[in-house]
């Protein structure tokens, strides 16, 4: 009997992807279905649709349920859910599609069909709306704010079946988890507190100190990092993958750590995407999420805490995954050792305050990078992959 969380909405894993021995055929039938092409934003929510990850959705949202979620964080049956999960396409080709049509996904970078959908309905959005509300602003120098503008004029819902996972599964053997799977290796351990730990960038110092933190008060922590399309400039899912491993290898005590993989697409979107992150990992069988500064931030559109408070807005029943929030973590000189604003007292000076972005321009120039800020054998796989992009 499990003692993990239960998945959102309380009910049981609700994966759409389609039985391995229906998939050939329906893949056949769906050439020929009027095909959707997705950006790689719709083609990465589609797998999550696949791992369970988005349960209880049964598919893309319709406009009763993509008003609700910007507005109040509520479907329109009350269920919490904090971001959209929304399909776009053309005037011209929403109207060819008629209700209750099914119609073929397509990945539109690959080509390849990867679900079949039932378009329930057809409505265009206040794109406005939808990012002052989840991303706080309309500056469409915000990332996800851009992605949001350039969506097509209507959006479509229905039912999805996946038919195709791409080259996930087998690219990323061994750290792509569905959520059952991930279920099966908590329980089989015997852990039922799991700190899931959100990453897109190879751990440092800093990182590691808030997985070990959490290693202290849950029975492990999955360390789960993003698989799909970063913002240019990140290092890559193959490298980070094997710098996070050479973390755990030489770090951890042996058995504390499950690393793994999804395919999501970051929309960085700050407080609503840190409570789309545990509610994910609600449904991966985690009990909580470490939130540390700046949680799924970008530039400055969010405080360093804002991703933290947002939990203690939630009514009561909307999550059951909650926010394992540390304080902002770095080296000092003079405890000489990690630390955190409430544990070390001593003055800013002999702090030594480490980021993602600073240890990526310090590879990029090819800066030596100290042990207090990541360690050598994490920097070696890092400088490793710099010197193939001279």
């Amino acid at each position: 009997m499990s003692n993990l969380v239960a998945p959102h909405g309380g009910g049981s894993l609700n994966s759409l992807l389609a039985p391995e021995t229906e998939r050939a055929a329906e893949l056949e039938r769906a050439k020929g279905l009027k095909q959707v092409p997705m950006t790689s934003k719709e083609t990465s929510d589609v797998l999550m649709f696949a791992m369970a990850a988005y349960t209880p959705l049964d598919g893309f949202m319709n406009e009763a349920d993509w008003k609700g979620v910007c507005a109040d964080m509520k479907m329109s049956d009350g269920l919490f859910w904090p971001i959209p999960i929304t399909l776009s396409a053309t005037d011209d080709l929403a109207k060819s599609i008629g209700e209750g049509e099914e119609v073929a996904l397509v990945d539109a970078d690959s080509g390849d069909i990867m679900a079949v959908m039932q378009v329930n309905e057809k409505y265009s959005i206040d794109k406005a709306f939808e990012c002052q509300h989840v991303y706080t602003t309309t500056d469409e120098e915000h990332p996800g704010v851009q992605k949001v503008m350039a969506q097509e004029a209507f959006n479509l819902a229905g039912p999805v079946k996946v038919l195709n996972e791409g080259d996930y599964p087998e690219k990323y053997k061994g750290l792509y988890y569905s959520c059952a799977e991930s279920r099966v290796l908590f329980t089989e351990k015997g852990w039922s507190r799991v700190a899931a730990f959100q990453t897109r960038n190879p751990m440092h110092r800093s990182h590691e100190h808030l997985a070990k933190i959490a290693v202290e008060v849950t029975d492990g922590v999955f360390i789960h990092q993003v698989l799909g399309a970063l913002k240019p400039g990140d290092i890559p899912a193959e490298t980070r993958t094997k710098a996070i491993q050479a973390m755990i290898d030489n770090y951890f005590v042996k058995g504390t750590v499950i690393q793994g993989g999804y395919p999501i697409e970051m929309r960085y979107a700050g407080p609503r995407e840190a409570l789309i992150h545990a509610l994910i990992r609600q449904n991966f069988g985690c009990s909580h999420l470490i939130v540390g500064r700046d949680h799924a931030g970008v530039g400055d559109y969010y405080g360093p805490f804002d991703a933290q408070h947002i939990f203690d807005t939630l009514w009561d029943g909307a999550l059951e995954t909650g926010a394992l929030k540390i304080d902002i973590t770095f080296y000092c000189n003079k405890c000489n050792g990690m630390a955190t604003a409430k544990t070390c007292p001593h003055d800013k000076e002999e702090q030594v305050h480490i980021s993602g972005t600073k240890q990526r321009e310090m590879l990029g120039n090819g800066e030596d990078i100290p042990a207090t800020f990541s360690r050598p054998e994490v920097v070696k796989v890092l400088q490793d992959y710099y010197a193939t992009q001279k």
